[in-house]
């Protein structure tokens, strides 16, 4: 790719940008949300048309004007917002448009579940082709998306934020697909920012910046301090937080005996004001069913939810948030943002009552002028607070439903994957930000898949494993990862004072 150039309303998305990849390659592409690495993969894979510039194929100029030409040319992508089915199997899903039928069409399902059980068998994951993908963890929906990439056998395949929704031993088992894939001479480009993957996994990285190449560099000879300041145009000397100490009192947040179906078993734990509990676990441990079960998005089947030392009824997320509890959801597509709706919109959406009149009508100037604040506070990309939030990239729509709770107010707050998608800078910001609240007296429960954020911003760690809570360790240099995978690894639930004093 050369000389690429691409223009949205009010934004300048690439500027004469050049990219290349080498058969049996995997080359990095590495840069802040915003910074034009989504735009150049999707004008590659034909979701865009690009303004100007040249792409080459085996030295051939191509043009594709729509995906399935990308995929005939072989070039495959797997983006970083799912683009599942919720309704189809996951077989259906995989080869939606292209499933083996017997004559007169009529579908032949034995051959579509078998060649999809074929490819989950080489990715070593064991899942059932007939399941429904609504029915599945974003984890799982993601090896789904993977496995629908591989069917193309493609030559050049693109990964767009492929493990932010997968756990160290996942990540381990796609990276060995990954290695298989380089011998077949395929060439990966791997969006990621993930700095210990980067190592890992790259030959060659390009960074990009405000729409711009930076350079290509060496992956392995190049320090990460010197990527990350390419990126962001800075070093980032205060990457490393200070977690505060923990107040005393009445826990903001107490949950007693609370249960539903085998995924959720007897978890009882307490959250103090100025408080950042961790929730730590491998994929189906149940730390998003706690989660979704105390703000009411599923039913419980037992157990006592008390606020400030007082039982509340939660049945839906309304009466969560009535009691004074955000929840940032993992899945912030489909259950944090109206992605057709602009950010105004969206970081008022919760507190709409507060800037209504008794006569229904809605206060446009001061929600303007507060998400503006906000933009501002959290560094949202946008050219400005009517933009859609269909159109912003993952890192800052994260940004905006994470805008949404602060305006609320909420005293408890719920953030599940609060970094997914989102690059090394923002991350910083996010923790000192996540820091922040807690100094000012919230009560917040963290839940991560990567075991070096949860050490870095948590007080203390709650471990969970199979449903159940396993133990509560300190947070920060208190604990190692080796001690957080004991108990994620564990089937004994223990009370949370054992867990504490372990």
């Amino acid at each position: 790719m050369s000389g690429i150039e691409k223009r949205f309303p009010g934004v300048h998305a690439l500027k004469n940008v050049s990219f290349n990849l080498r058969a049996g390659e995997v080359h990095a592409l590495m840069g802040e949300n915003g910074a034009g690495k989504s735009t150049l993969m999707k004008i590659l894979s034909g979701v865009y048309l690009r303004d100007s510039g040249v792409v080459r194929l085996d030295g051939k100029e191509v043009t594709f004007a729509e995906p399935k030409k990308a995929q005939d040319a072989g070039v495959g992508i797997i983006h970083q917002e799912l683009s599942l089915m919720n309704d189809l199997t996951a077989a259906q899903n995989i080869f939606i448009g292209r499933e083996p039928r017997f004559g007169f069409g009529r579908l032949d399902e034995k051959a579509l579940n078998r060649q999809a059980s074929e490819i989950f068998a080489s990715m070593n994951l064991d899942l059932d082709p007939r399941v429904c993908v609504g029915e599945l963890s974003i984890a799982r929906q993601q090896m789904v998306e993977i496995a629908k990439a591989l069917s193309y056998r493609s030559r050049v395949l693109i990964m767009d934020e492929p493990t932010a929704a997968l756990n160290d031993t996942e990540i381990d088992e796609l990276f060995v697909i990954i290695r298989r894939l380089q011998k077949e001479n395929v060439g990966i480009i791997y969006i990621s920012h993930k700095m210990d993957e980067l190592k890992r996994i790259s030959d060659r990285v390009t960074i990009m910046r405000d729409g711009e190449n930076v350079d290509t560099v060496d992956a392995k000879a190049t320090p990460v301090s010197d990527i990350i300041a390419m990126m962001v145009g800075r070093a980032l000397i205060d990457s490393d937080v200070e977690i505060p100490d923990t107040s005393e009192g009445t826990p903001a947040l107490e949950v007693r005996g609370l249960t539903r179906g085998r995924e959720i078993v007897d978890v009882g734990f307490t959250v103090q004001k100025g408080e950042i509990l961790g929730f730590a676990g491998l994929m189906g441990a149940g730390r998003t069913e706690v989660a979704r079960a105390i703000f009411g998005a599923d039913p419980r089947d037992a157990g006592e939810v008390l606020v400030h030392g007082k039982s509340v009824d939660i049945q839906s997320p309304a009466d969560a948030v009535a009691s004074g509890i955000g929840y940032l959801s993992e899945d912030r597509k489909h259950f944090g943002l109206a992605i057709g709706m602009d950010i105004r919109a969206n970081v008022a959406m919760a507190s709409l009552e507060n800037y209504t009149s008794k006569m229904g009508k809605l206060d446009e100037a001061a929600i303007g002028l507060v998400t503006r604040e906000y933009i501002d506070k959290l560094d949202i990309r946008t050219p400005s607070d009517q933009q859609e939030v269909r159109l912003l990239s993952g890192g800052n729509q994260q940004k905006v439903v994470i805008a949404k709770w602060l305006l609320r107010d909420c005293e408890i707050l719920i953030f599940d994957e609060p970094t997914r998608g989102i690059d090394i800078g923002a991350k910083a910001e996010i923790y000192k930000l996540l820091n922040r609240l807690a100094a000012q007296g919230r009560a917040i429960i963290v839940i991560s898949s990567e075991l070096p954020e949860i050490l870095r911003v948590s007080h203390r760690i709650a471990v969970m494993s199979e449903g159940r809570l396993t133990g509560i360790l300190p947070g920060g240099a208190n604990t190692t990862q080796e001690a957080i995978m004991h108990l994620a690894t564990k089937r004994e639930t223990v009370s949370e004072s054992l867990g504490a004093t372990a």
